[in-house]
Formats: C-alpha cells, sequence, structure tokens
C-alpha cells in the first residue's frame, strides 16, 4: 500500500481541494459515455431516473479517483503533472482522500440501486473494485500492460448506462466498450511518450519506460488499426446510423493516418520538435472519442 504519512493536511484545505481529488476531468468522459449509453439504449427512462443514475454514476467515478489518489500518492509526490495535486501539495491529508472514497463508493452504488436497479448498481460496484484495486493497487505498478488492462475501468460507464435503462448487457453495450477499451492504450502512450521521464522517475512500468519509445509507437499504430473495425461495427447494430458511420470513418482515417505519422518518428525527431507529432495526436485523441459518442447521441436524436 501507499505512504501517504507524509502528506499531512493544513487546516487551510478548500473546497476545490476536495473537489480535485475526485478527478473531474476524468468524471466528466465517466458521465458523457454514461450518458450515451442510457439514451441510446432501446428502454427509455423516466428524466428524473436517468438523472439520478448518472448523477451516482459520476459519484461513483469521483470516488475511484479520490481512493486512487490516496494510493498514488507517493508517486504523484514525484511527477511534475501530478506534484499539485491536494495530497502531495499537503492540502488533504491522505485518510481524509480514504474517507471521502470509500463513502462516496457506498453511497453512489446504493442510490445507484434505488433509483434504477441492481443490475447496475453492482456494475458500478464492480467498477470501482476494478479501478481502485485491480488498476491502480496490482496493475499499475507491476506491468507495462498496465493501461492496457486497467483501460476497462474507464470503459465501464457506458455499459452501467445502458443498464440502467435495460437491466442487462447486449451486443451494442459491448461494442460501446470495446470503443473505449481499445483507444484507452494509444492515448495514453501518447501522453507517455512526451512525459516518459515522469513515469521513469515514479517508478511506473509504462511502455514507454520498459520497452522504449519506438516499441511504444509500434504499439500505437497497431491499436488504431484494431480499434477501427469496432469503432465502426458500433455503427452497423441498433444505436447505429449513416451520420454515426460517416463520423466514424472520417476519425478513424484520421487517427490510422496520425499513428501511422507517429511510428515513423525518431527520438531525434522528436526531441527536435518538442513531441509535436505525439502531442497532435494525443489531442486529437480526444476528439475521436468524444465524436464517436456524440455521433451516438446525434444518431439517435435524428432517428428518433
Amino acid at each position: 500500500m501507499a505512504d501517504t504519512s507524509a502528506y499531512q493536511a493544513p487546516q487551510e484545505a478548500e473546497f476545490r481541494d476536495y473537489v480535485a481529488l475526485l478527478k473531474p476531468r476524468v468524471m466528466s468522459l465517466v458521465v458523457f459515455t454514461a450518458f450515451v449509453g442510457l439514451i441510446v439504449a432501446p428502454n427509455g427512462l423516466h428524466p428524473l431516473v436517468a438523472f439520478c443514475s448518472v448523477l451516482f454514476i459520476a459519484i461513483g467515478g469521483g470516488a475511484s479517483g479520490a481512493l486512487n489518489m490516496w494510493y498514488d500518492a507517493d508517486i504523484d509526490a514525484v511527477m511534475k503533472r501530478t506534484q499539485s495535486r491536494p495530497i502531495p501539495a499537503g492540502r488533504v491529508a491522505g485518510g481524509e482522500a480514504l474517507g471521502l472514497g470509500l463513502t462516496l463508493s457506498g453511497l453512489a452504488v446504493m442510490m445507484l440501486g434505488l433509483s434504477a436497479n441492481w443490475f447496475a448498481a453492482g456494475f458500478l460496484a464492480f467498477t470501482i473494485f476494478f479501478y481502485a484495486v485491480i488498476y491502480t493497487m496490482w496493475l499499475k505498478r507491476s506491468t507495462p500492460q498496465n493501461i492496457v488492462i486497467g483501460g476497462a475501468a474507464g470503459a465501464f460507464p457506458p455499459m452501467i448506462g445502458w443498464a440502467c435503462a435495460t437491466g442487462g448487457i447486449a451486443v451494442e453495450s459491448l461494442l460501446m466498450f470495446a470503443l473505449i477499451f481499445f483507444w484507452t492504450p494509444p492515448h495514453f502512450w501518447a501522453l507517455a511518450l512526451f512525459m516518459k521521464e515522469d513515469y521513469h522517475n515514479a517508478g511506473v512500468p509504462m511502455l514507454t519506460v520498459t520497452h522504449g519509445r519506438q516499441v511504444t509507437r509500434r504499439h500505437i499504430f497497431a491499436y488504431t488499426l484494431v480499434l477501427a473495425p469496432f469503432a465502426i461495427w458500433l455503427g452497423l447494430t441498433s444505436i447505429g446510423g449513416p451520420i454515426y458511420l460517416a463520423v466514424a470513418l472520417l476519425l478513424n482515417a484520421l487517427f490510422i493516418w496520425r499513428g501511422w505519422q507517429v511510428m515513423q518518428r525518431t527520438d531525434e525527431q522528436s526531441y527536435g520538435d518538442h513531441h509535436k507529432a505525439e502531442k497532435r495526436f494525443f489531442k486529437l485523441s480526444l476528439y475521436y472519442l468524444f465524436g464517436h459518442f456524440a455521433a451516438l447521441l446525434v444518431q439517435h436524436w435524428v432517428g428518433a
């Protein structure tokens, strides 16, 4: 377990510090994909039930973030990207983060069960456990495949949203899962290409650290090729259509092209222009995922 005893919070901790523990940027992705999964599902929900379902999924996502920050405080303290987080910066004590994460986890699971159904609530509980225990406590520090397997945690929200509306799982929800699951490695590996020193200093066995940047670039391109069929297949299901397919074809062609450009790079070229191509690919990856789920939403509304 991470040693958080060195991170003692002063009395002036502010409300925004506790909000920061919930990783609001990550939570926004959880909220959006869960919302889309719920909306495009065949069984409609009362607007109030739908709102409560997405709210409690978001709280569960935030709880996962707090548990992650509690356990990773030692890593965060030595990485430039994360040194200003509340625990390593000394604004919140590790015990407070742990208490907040556990409390919100219980609240989110219980309330989702009461507002939607207990299958979705159990799914949310498993997702929190997977992210906090399987990924954070085990995979992240033990294998370069950490983000590959651990990425499942971030891919579950649309399935949970779907489960809130239907009480189960379907091909469509599995393909939404696959879309995020296979997108996650190239997204984070692109970040690792220009943040390698951070992961090296923290002792995190990211692929860039264990196998080098050239191997990572080849993996990024390979995953863009694996990802594309799943993204397009989703457009051929009951929640797809011409709007989604047009967006998916365009985004995947662009994603593969940018991945190819990254793979062709050398370390000398990357250092020479401050990882311009890698940063461009990382930025595109953000638009890639948002574009697919936004297209699903538009397709649903137009179809309706």
